[in-house]
């Protein structure tokens, strides 16, 4: 815009815009403003038919399967020849593996951020996060299989009973995939906090480690949160790592020694075109990411909760 203004002035010879300048000006304003929107409505729409696609699938599934059926029994068996629709087994095998790798990625990159935010010096920083960046880069499937040869025959020294299959192991990889994420939204998180409540706690008499705990991640709250929301649905939705090393045995069990599936593992399955198109056994599979959205749904509503309780606080 400054350039247009700039030409102006050397075609008129004076400051004050001709009306064909305002006009031009109002219509680029007005054009912009019409992509920005189609833009920011773009993702609205996508969401929708994502939901429409799914509660219109799974309304079919549960004309022929009991809802109460779907949501307490313990087997999951559609595609055997007498079908059991229990998501419990699925939904504890999804949670197993993703707790098991919150644990591993929430403590170490709160712990990883907060050391490159407040300690390390900036040529330490301009190598540990663009190396950390590039595990984001490594495709699941070497992942997946990094788990199940190299992973589980470790663990297997210290456990001898774990099962070749088994949700340790993927949990803890699917930990370390999803570190960059935290880290570098943890990080950048901190580092925009204003450095005059660093000063004033050092004022006080804080360490920087104190300052750290104390000031800084307090401040830092809401952008933390949402790295440990996209870190969970990494976890939520990852699929190939868990289809590798876990197993697609659907198990109700909690015991991370051993396999079972997950919702992911079980659409992969399912998607591979082995099931008749339109089947029940088929119309399971919209039924169970129904319930790994309202899942993923859940706790990004806990978030924004938990997010907008600190404003008010802080």
């Amino acid at each position: 815009m400054a350039v247009e203004v700039a030409e102006e002035i050397r075609a008129t010879g004076t400051l004050a815009p001709t009306a064909a300048f305002l006009a031009r000006r109002r219509w680029v304003d007005r054009t912009m403003r019409g992509l920005l929107a189609v833009a920011a409505s773009l993702s609205i729409f996508v969401t929708l038919g994502i939901v429409w696609v799914l509660v219109s699938e799974s309304l079919v599934f549960f004309r022929h399967v009991s809802l109460v059926e779907f949501l307490t029994d313990t087997e999951w068996t559609p595609l055997f020849a007498n079908p059991r629709f229990g998501i419990l087994p699925l939904l504890a095998g999804t949670v197993t593996v993703s707790a098991i790798a919150l644990l591993v990625a929430i403590p170490c990159g709160t712990v990883l951020a907060i050391y490159l935010s407040e300690f390390a010096s900036y040529r330490a920083r301009e190598v540990i996060k663009p190396v950390l960046e590039l595990l984001a880069g490594v495709p699941t499937v070497v992942f997946g299989y990094f788990a199940l040869l190299v992973v589980t025959p470790t663990l297997r020294i210290f456990l001898p009973d774990i099962s070749g299959f088994n949700m340790l192991s993927p949990g803890l990889v699917m930990g370390v995939m999803i570190l960059p994420y935290v880290v570098s939204l943890s990080e950048d998180a901190m580092r925009a906090v204003p450095n005059s409540l660093r000063e004033g706690a050092y004022a006080l008499g804080y360490t920087r480690l104190q300052t750290g705990l104390r000031v800084v991640v307090p401040a830092a709250f809401s952008g933390i949160t949402a790295a440990y929301l996209l870190g969970m649905a990494r976890a939520v939705g990852e699929t190939m790592v868990v289809a590798i090393a876990a197993g697609q045995n659907p198990k109700f069990t909690f015991n991370p020694l051993e396999g079972a599936a997950t919702i992911t593992a079980y659409i992969v399955q399912v998607s591979l075109g082995d099931v008749p198109h339109g089947s029940i056994g088929y119309q399971s599979i919209f039924a169970a990411g129904l319930v790994l959205f309202v899942f993923t749904l859940f706790f990004n509503l806990v978030g924004f909760i938990l997010r907008r309780r600190f404003r008010e606080v802080y």
